[in-house]
């Protein structure tokens, strides 16, 4: 069985001539970073030329050992190496192709996958969204894959670990989430600071509110830093947080956290209507446009608990600051856009 590295310096010729099947001669690093996962481009050189690919891309836990614990505690990295092996070879999602993706049982983890930098496809650092276009195709793409995972027997069967719960974090959570909104309290919006503040009063609540629906398997993530532009179609990667959920969390993170914000103004609703349709239309669930729109408002108050872990010492190098920055910013503009803190009020009278 393949070991699983325990870092970096671990990932010698010899590793990736077990892992790959053929002969690996040089492993040179190209490029290196560490947030949420500690992360690798690396360039190949084999025995036979053109035996496997020139470059990789390897996620790996992360390096900071408070990080690896709270990753390791939400089983991120096996979620992630069990997407990989069972559902992305069946999903029409754009996706990127994993060469290798193993556990191990003290819940280390690698995954070796396509370099995507090397193919050509687009990632923003936050400076760009994605438009319109290829927004309303990423949402016919979810809706199609949302339609099929609605069946528990098609999850039963494709991804049967779906079936044990995530372990969520709670008053952890709620902790860190107050000290933020009063150590920050100058850097964030009066909305930011009150979806906030709701929910740490209510967070029981709305934990449950935000899970209502049907339920299917889902990305759970899909913000502008999970996401890549392969000639202008929409990819996922980073499914560390997929699981079972409603698919209105997926369609409104995308929607306030991925679509460029004027883009997401001006097509808000008929991006939300497209997606509703084509969930219908392949045989998933018929959901109210009316009651969408109201729970795509509510989701929204979701972007606070996903933005703020960026004032934590996990993300404090600076390509998790400006990504980091740019999704808070995208948050308070959706929360105050939506007039979200009216809408979680109302799910508690």
């Amino acid at each position: 069985m393949l070991s699983v590295p325990a870092s970096s310096s671990d990932l010698y010729p010899e590793w990736f001539s077990e892992a790959l099947g053929c002969e690996v001669t040089g492993v040179e690093v190209l490029d290196e970073a560490s947030a949420t996962n500690h992360r690798l481009r690396l360039r190949l050189s084999f025995l036979v030329p053109g035996a496997g690919p020139p470059s990789v891309f390897v996620k790996l836990p992360p390096l900071d050992p408070g990080h690896r614990q709270m990753i390791g505690a939400n089983s991120m990295g096996e979620r992630e190496v069990q997407f990989y092996t069972d559902v992305a070879p069946s999903t029409e999602l754009r996706v990127p192709r994993a060469h290798v993706a193993v556990t191990a049982d003290n819940g280390d983890y690698v995954l070796v996958l396509e370099d995507l930098a090397a193919g050509g496809c687009q990632f923003s650092d936050g400076g760009w969204g994605v438009e319109a276009d290829a927004a309303a195709g990423a949402l016919e793409g979810l809706a199609t894959f949302h339609a099929r995972f609605g069946n528990p027997a098609v999850r039963d069967m494709v991804a049967p670990w779906l079936a044990v719960p995530r372990q969520g974090w709670g008053d952890m959570v709620v902790e860190l989430l107050r000290m933020v909104l009063d150590e920050q309290s100058d850097m964030l919006t009066s909305a930011y600071i009150a979806a906030g503040n709701m929910y740490a009063d209510h967070w029981q609540h709305f934990d449950r509110v935000w899970e209502a629906g049907p339920q299917t398997y889902i990305h759970g993530d899909p913000h502008i830093g999970n996401v890549f532009l392969d000639a202008g179609e929409v990819g996922f990667h980073d499914w560390g947080l997929s699981r079972v959920g409603t698919p209105l969390r997926d369609v409104s993170y995308f929607l306030t956290m991925t679509v460029d914000p004027e883009e997401r103004r001006r097509n808000e609703r008929d991006l939300l209507r497209l997606y509703l349709g084509t969930l219908r239309a392949a045989g998933g669930p018929n959901i109210n446009f009316d009651d969408a729109w109201f729970a795509h408002r509510v989701q929204t108050g979701y972007t606070v608990l996903a933005t703020f872990l960026v004032f934590m010492p996990g993300y404090a190098g600076p390509e998790a600051q400006v990504l980091g920055g740019d999704l808070r910013r995208r948050a308070e503009l959706a929360l105050e856009d939506l007039d979200v803190v009216d809408a979680m009020k109302m799910t508690l009278s």
